[in-house]
């Protein structure tokens, strides 16, 4: 016999063999058992979940002679021949082969002529969004008051290009994707009547990769098969549809876990050794940190879509990181994600990308260091509350109160600072006037930047990329100072400066203009301040607060 692809072999007969469409079987067998069907009906959904399917069985079930409680006997005459593509009055049109005025005009005549031998004409039309504008016109008053003998059923996957005016004249039914679990059962239930052993991993791979999809699956399921033979494991599920293996993220959240940057490009180049896409790597990785994400927030792994044993590991795994620096990751990868489609360099981006995760400081960290600065502050005291130590024979003075040498202290809880924290204040420094009230300041330029460079990328990605490359020196009047590491990035700015007026006026609220330079930032340096700039906000407030000096 002639092998029959999975989808086809396994195709459901009945509504209640279709899966995952419950709320679409169940409303068309009660509309059929109480006598209340519809003439025109409008299948919308993803890609293979069911929506030929069911509008095969609905052509078959009003044709059948012995329907059994809503279903086809399929095992009538009637029943064979549209299951086989042979009955007269089922018919199934491709919508985009025949989407022109001529062919609906053809379609408006044959609806009038009765039924050949069965109790219905059926019109199937797929892909009904790829009717022309005029065929849609021609169509209305056909599919508004049709014979009593016709049934209309169109499916889509663009719904959105329907007409309103075509969309209210049928009854929309609005199909889900799949869910994993569904597929699972489905492709097991498959392979134990196949003879075909089949691990869960494998089974969860595959329902991955389909997407929502149960054709989808299935077909990978065919390509896994012939690759594997009867006996299917995990190792060549991944082997054969080049799946980047669950471990390896694990893998990346210990590097990132223990700062190890070696570590990090040694796993890039594993990824490319392997052939492994890159885009697809990241958006594991961003699923990866999700399922963490959502074990630290919920405190379980019910939401994660994978097997017992690496719901275990995610709840070990995510006890090392907190929620913030996860969401931080997430953004940082999906941000990374983009960037690489537009990237001539995708290894190179995805390297400098893995350093920059690495090197990411936590919000543990940041804390600590804000703590510091905060007890740092509630240490110092006023230079009149400092007890200075005199003479011999003055003893300590504290306020006027003097305490003799030769009699022991009295135990206070006041602690004396050590000399290398108590500094005198230095003199209130007069804010650095950059211009009228009408310029925006160096203080907001900086604070803001990133928000403008985002919105930049909003409008033009490619100029928002090389804008992101440059660097905000200095702000002098209303007008931001740029530097760019070559030509390319000078040129690129320069040519566009009228656009990013534009851009940071809607952002600042401020108009601004652009002085574009090449490498005016000191090589080397950490930061956008060189160490001539002392004017930045935040030095002043440590010296204002906190009496800091530069080392």
């Amino acid at each position: 016999m002639t092998y029959i692809v999975t989808a086809r072999k396994w195709r459901p007969t009945t509504f209640e063999d279709v899966v995952g469409q419950q709320h679409v079987s169940s409303t068309l067998k009660n509309a059929i058992q109480q006598n209340r069907l519809g003439h025109a009906y409008i299948f919308s959904g993803p890609r293979g979940v069911g929506k030929t399917t069911i509008a095969r069985i609905l052509a078959r079930v009003l044709n059948c002679v012995e329907p059994l409680n809503g279903d086809p006997c399929n095992e009538c005459e009637s029943c064979r021949e549209i299951s086989s593509g042979r009955n007269v009055d089922v018919f199934e049109i491709d919508g985009a082969s025949n989407r022109g005025v001529e062919e609906i005009r053809n379609l408006r005549e044959a609806v009038r002529y009765a039924p050949a031998k069965s109790k219905y004409k059926v019109y199937i039309i797929d892909e009904v969004h790829m009717l022309t504008k005029e065929a849609f016109n021609a169509l209305l008053k056909t599919l508004e008051e049709p014979p009593s003998h016709v049934l209309f059923i169109f499916a889509t996957t663009e719904v959105h290009k329907v007409p309103p005016t075509i969309l209210s004249r049928c009854q929309r039914f609005d199909f889900r994707r799949i869910a994993i679990n569904d597929i699972i059962e489905r492709l097991r239930l498959i392979a134990k009547e196949e003879g075909i052993t089949i691990e869960d991993d494998a089974l969860l791979y595959i329902a991955k990769k389909g997407d929502g999809s149960m054709r989808d699956a299935q077909s990978i399921f065919d390509q896994v098969v012939a690759f594997s033979g009867t006996n299917v494991t995990t190792a060549l599920v991944l082997e054969t549809l080049n799946i980047v293996d669950q471990d390896l993220y694990f893998d990346v959240t210990d590097i990132l876990r223990n700062r190890d940057a070696k570590g990090g490009l040694q796993l890039i180049a594993r990824i490319v050794d392997n052939g492994y896409d890159m885009r697809e790597f990241l958006s594991g990785l961003a699923e990866h940190l999700r399922n963490l994400l959502t074990v630290t927030t919920t405190g379980s792994s019910d939401l994660i879509e994978t097997s017992a044993e690496y719901r275990k590991r995610y709840k070990e795994e995510a006890q090392h990181f907190s929620d913030v620096d996860l969401i931080r990751y997430l953004r940082a990868t999906i941000e990374l994600h983009k960037e690489l489609r537009y990237s001539s360099q995708p290894r190179i981006r995805l390297e400098s990308g893995m350093i920059e995760l690495v090197k990411m400081e936590k919000t543990s960290d940041l804390q600590s260091l804000i703590n510091r600065l905060d007890e740092l502050k509630k240490n110092t005291v006023n230079e009149g509350d400092i007890p200075i130590r005199g003479s011999a024979n003055a003893g300590w003075t504290n306020g006027g109160n003097t305490v003799p040498d030769n009699q022991p202290a009295v135990q206070s809880s006041f602690t004396p600072p050590t000399p290398n924290v108590i500094r005198e204040r230095p003199p209130e420094k007069k804010e650095k006037t950059t211009g009228s009230p009408s310029s925006i300041s160096a203080e907001e330029a900086f604070a803001r930047w990133d928000e403008f460079v985002t919105a930049v990328k909003t409008s033009r990605i490619n100029l928002g990329s090389v804008l992101g490359q440059s660097a905000l020196v200095d702000v002098d009047n209303g007008c931001l100072q740029l530097s760019c590491d070559n030509d390319f990035q000078l040129n690129t700015l320069r040519r566009n400066k009228e656009f990013l007026s534009k851009i940071s006026e809607r952002v600042f609220g401020i108009p601004t203009s652009f002085q574009i330079q090449k490498d005016t930032i000191k090589k080397g340096s950490d930061t956008k301040y060189d160490e001539d700039n002392k004017e930045h906000p935040v030095i002043d407030a440590m010296r204002r607060e906190l009496g800091a000096e530069p080392l």
